[in-house]
């Protein structure tokens, strides 16, 4: 690990104004600090976010949830809030990684990171949340850009994420067992607008499958999804699963997601 400084702010303009000067955000810190210990990370500054209240906490606002971004995924999970409003987030959150992860890993800290098999911008991107920070209002379509790359701005920090409360909702990851991030994760969600259906783990960055949403848009059922061909060109391919068994995955889990969501 290299050598840097350590900053505590109490408060979320202290921290924007350490965050514009080039000090890096630490939320919950399950993936900053272990590319700090691998030295694949020098941020020079630290700007620790947990001492900030203002950044945490779940409150219902109309038809929406208000997640800030330094709750932790046990918060989430255990929220009676989200348990009744969008319970599919809380089943999300509540198999993230293991206790220890949940214990300390949080909403914002996990959507800015942007990690390609991470959970929540499944979420976010299926609901069609808005990613708010202390500058503006990003929907979600436009803030996962690529790998670890979001519409954040140098110094911008998220503050909360408004998730619409859809009509129903599930969330179905196949893990891989030893980091227990998605080798695919599938999202779908049924709105007033249509389904949406996002899909992580399978390719760069978070996605949505536009075939899959037609196709359920017009019946909602497992056959539909069936019959919806998911094509493996554009999808990643490691030791654990080829882009054609990913692409077998996205099909499985949208089935089970539908299947699951009609009882």
């Amino acid at each position: 690990m290299y050598a840097f400084s350590y900053e505590a702010p109490a408060s979320l303009a202290d921290a924007a104004r350490l965050s514009a000067a080039g000090g890096r955000p630490l939320a919950g810190g399950q993936s900053l600090l272990p590319s700090m210990r691998l030295r694949l990370t020098n941020p020079g500054q630290v700007i620790a976010l947990d001492g900030i209240e203002e950044l945490a906490g779940i409150r219902r606002a109309g038809n929406a949830l208000v997640i800030g971004a330094m709750t932790r995924h046990v918060d989430v999970a255990c929220s009676a809030d989200v348990q009744a409003a969008i319970p599919a987030l809380a089943d999300l959150a509540a198999h993230i990684g293991d206790r220890q992860v949940r214990a300390r890993g949080t909403l914002g800290g996990s959507v800015a990171h942007n990690d390609p098999a991470a959970c929540y911008p499944c979420a976010v991107l299926g609901l069609g949340a808005t990613v708010i920070t202390n500058r503006r209002e990003i929907s979600a379509e436009d803030f996962f850009v690529g790998m670890y790359t979001t519409a954040l701005a140098e110094g911008e920090l998220i503050t909360a994420i408004r998730f619409p409360v859809p009509q129903r909702a599930a969330y179905l990851k196949f893990k891989q067992a030893a980091s227990r991030f998605s080798l695919v994760g599938v999202f779908v969600a049924q709105t007033g607008s249509g389904v949406r259906v996002a899909v992580t783990g399978a390719a760069s960055s978070v996605f949505r499958h536009r075939g899959l949403e037609a196709a359920l848009s017009q019946s909602f059922t497992p056959a539909a999804a069936a019959a919806v061909r998911i094509d493996a060109g554009e999808l990643n391919a490691d030791i654990h699963a080829s882009a054609a068994y990913r692409a077998h995955l996205i099909s499985v889990q949208t089935q089970r997601a539908v299947a699951q969501m009609l009882g």
